[in-house]
């Protein structure tokens, strides 16, 4: 830490990251330099943004237009201190600000892991003056003085259900035109906007973004970690340009916060990689993205789920059913086994929808001794058994919906709100806490499953007014924190459980949500040839072991596509379906082999950094490539898909150039799909002569 000029300017961070910072003519602090050590020098402090900027009645913009920089509270927000310290591998750095006409204290809460070239930054605002402020918006992370945007390609990723992780690039001056400010004599008010809304928080595009610059391939990465709403913004400003991360906005997402006297709140964090490109960019922040997560043995060990939804049982479960299916599962080596939606439907037309949320098993479906038969069977074949739970919501005929105070459930206006025939709880309330609570109790401590997979199937655009809620954003993100909270105590209580994540795929494949549960649904996807590019651009969302990918080979198949769908899962957490119970001999035996071989690298997925030989991959693309590199390079695996084009493709290992690599194919273990060989200039050799095709090479370093 070094301070020069009596605070006017500081310096804070670590052997992996520098950040600078100086104060304005205005009072006001500003970021002026975030890079690796010796990048390139702080720009001038008048060019960078302040270090927040905020909203309320009464105190807007500086100017006309849509965007949340240059507003009039950001500017009179004036240095006061700063502090820093570390906690464990963590530094951390707090800027406090000060506005003397309203009394609102703002500190900006920085922090970065020893080692990462990553910044995490939140707001805590805090109302030192004697009548109350509502907010509006609130910055998380504000970034100025990066290049022009004539050097810039913006990157974003559509997540779409079935169409995960779907990223794509143009020019920063694709949406931010030259309007000549020279002859203007003013900046630019043109932004690139992204914003995810509503209870499905990736609903649309993933909360995410990067900025590349032409020649030199520097990358800045981001994330917003928020349950719900978010909004991200990119702009030109004397000269260059800045990034602008928040939460839900009132604008945006009808979201507002009043604060009385004393009172606080605190954004959601902002995060930022930077890196000297984009591997290396998502390399720092799936690094961070382990660091923050909630520590659970899953994320070691990686055991193999089979879970009888996809292309299999679709939901219609029963005692004779699913016995041959899990003595199957056993036989080629699952480890768990999750009974997926359905169990609880008593109902002889199928008709669920609607009336869950007692969460009670049927006894249609099990008449034989109920489902502790078919958990029975599960432990008897040495597996773990898990449930489906879509714990937030209560159906329109479910005894709970009239069991339950009205408060328990989001409203509006006084109305208990309903979506496809269902009602959310609000998770702040305690009779709908207390009513999961006993749910999750019975089926974990009293039934004795280990693994639950929580799904969340409607949509809520933009919130509940519950008492105390100003706007409905702010009451949907109050819901959201309060669901990952209570997810935190029911793994408090049952530390060895294990928690997928689901919205319908992943429509909730948030960095909050993320950092609690163990695994992440990357799809709903059910079409084997156009899963591949999910599976292979999912570990830009998420970690490769908590990225859960379904692989369903089937009777039906033939033996090349049968490879090809087990291939897609053996660089994340294989999510294993499927009618294995009808299958022949020879196919059972392709089957065990891939798990073989999964089970054979998967502790080294564990701490294994993710790239792209081939780039993100596009959805259309005949051939597709995923890396996983060891954090020391003596071992790299790369799975690479065949759906079309020629035969042949080269693929560049740029962190083995110069090195000599053994190559062994690992899947098709036996009966191989193709050929792959080291070219001996920093490349690899893959040729698939059928379509569709897939091999999962390792690449032994020397």
């Amino acid at each position: 830490m070094s301070d020069t000029g009596e605070g006017r300017r500081f310096s804070w961070g670590h052997a992996a990251l520098r950040a600078e910072f100086a104060v304005a003519a205005d009072g006001t602090p500003r970021l002026v330099g975030l890079d690796r050590p010796g990048g390139p020098r702080p720009v001038d402090p008048e060019s960078a943004l302040p270090l927040v900027e905020l909203t309320a009645p009464g105190h807007g913009s500086g100017w006309s237009g849509p965007r949340f920089t240059g507003t009039a509270l950001g500017t009179r927000l004036t240095y006061r201190d700063h502090r820093t310290g570390r906690r464990g591998d963590w530094r951390w750095l707090h800027v406090e600000l000060h506005d003397p006409a309203t009394g609102l204290t703002a500190t900006v809460e920085l922090t970065s892991p020893d080692g990462l070239s990553v910044l995490r930054s939140r707001v805590r605002l805090r109302n030192d003056g004697t009548g109350p402020l509502v907010l509006q918006s609130v910055s998380s992370l504000l970034l100025g003085g990066l290049p022009a945007p004539d050097a810039l390609d913006v990157l974003r990723a559509r997540n779409d259900w079935l169409a995960e992780c779907r990223w794509y690039t143009e020019p920063l001056r694709a949406t931010v035109a030259d309007i000549g400010p020279a002859v203007h004599g003013h900046a630019s008010r043109a932004a690139l906007v992204l914003t995810g809304r509503g209870s499905w928080p990736t609903d649309g595009h993933l909360p995410m973004g990067a900025l590349t610059e032409r020649g030199s391939g520097r990358t800045w990465l981001w994330q917003v970690e928020s349950p719900a709403g978010w909004r991200w913004d990119l702009g030109e400003s004397a000269g260059g340009s800045w990034l602008a991360l928040n939460g839900p906005t009132d604008a945006e997402h009808q979201w507002r916060v009043r604060l009385g006297a004393g009172e606080e709140f605190t954004t959601v964090p902002g995060v930022l990689a930077v890196g000297a490109g984009l591997d290396e960019a998502m390399g720092a922040l799936t690094s961070y993205r382990r660091t923050v997560r909630r520590p659970h043995p899953d994320h070691g060990t990686l055991p193999v789920v089979f879970n009888d939804y996809m292309n299999t049982l679709m939901g219609d479960p029963t005692t004779e059913k699913l016995l041959p299916l899990i003595d199957a599962a056993a036989v080629v080596g699952a480890e768990y086994f999750c009974v997926d939606a359905g169990w609880y439907d008593d109902s002889a037309d199928g008709g669920w929808w609607d009336g869950v949320g007692a969460w009670l098993p049927s006894a249609r479906r099990f008449s034989d001794g109920g489902i502790g038969v078919v958990l029975d069977r599960i432990r008897e074949r040495g597996m773990v058994p898990g449930l489906w739970l879509e714990p937030e919501v209560v159906g329109v005929r479910s005894p709970v919906a009239a069991a339950l105070p009205p408060d328990a459930f989001f409203r509006r206006d006084g109305i208990r709100l309903t979506e496809q025939g269902r009602h959310q709880l609000d998770l702040r309330h305690p009779a709908a806490r207390a009513h999961l609570d006993r749910t999750v109790d019975r089926i974990v401590g009293e039934w004795g499953v280990g693994y639950l997979k929580l799904d969340y199937n409607i949509v809520v655009t933009p919130g509940t007014l519950a008492p105390g809620d100003l706007a409905p954003g702010a009451g949907l993100l109050g819901h959201a924190h309060a669901y990952l909270d209570w997810l935190c105590e029911v793994l408090d209580r049952h530390p060895h459980l294990v928690i997928e994540n689901c919205a319908s795929g992943g429509m909730r494949m948030d960095g909050a949500t993320l950092a609690v549960t163990q695994l992440q649904s990357t799809s709903d996807q059910q079409d084997p040839l156009r899963y591949p590019p999910i599976a292979a651009a999912a570990p830009s969302a998420v970690p490769p072991e908590q990225g859960a990918v379904w692989a369903y080979p089937q009777p039906g198949y033939d033996d090349d596509l049968i490879a090809f769908t087990l291939g897609g899962a053996l660089l994340g957490r294989i999510h294993l379906s499927g009618h294995l119970d009808r299958m022949t001999n020879r196919q059972v035996a392709l089957v065990r082999d891939a798990l073989t071989t999964y089970k054979s690298i998967r502790r080294d997925l564990a701490r294994a950094m993710p790239f792209w030989p081939l780039g993100l991959p596009g959805w259309t693309d005949a051939w597709l490539a995923l890396g996983m590199r060891s954090p020391d390079d003596r071992t790299t695996y790369v799975s690479v898909w065949r759906r079309g084009g020629p035969s042949e493709m080269r693929l560049p290992m740029r962190h083995l150039t110069g090195r000599e690599a053994r190559v062994d194919i690992l899947h098709p273990a036996s009966a191989p799909a193709g050929s792959a060989a080291w070219d001996g200039d920093g490349a690899l050799r893959v040729t698939l002569p059928r379509t569709p095709g897939v091999v999962l090479v390792r690449l032994s370093g020397t």
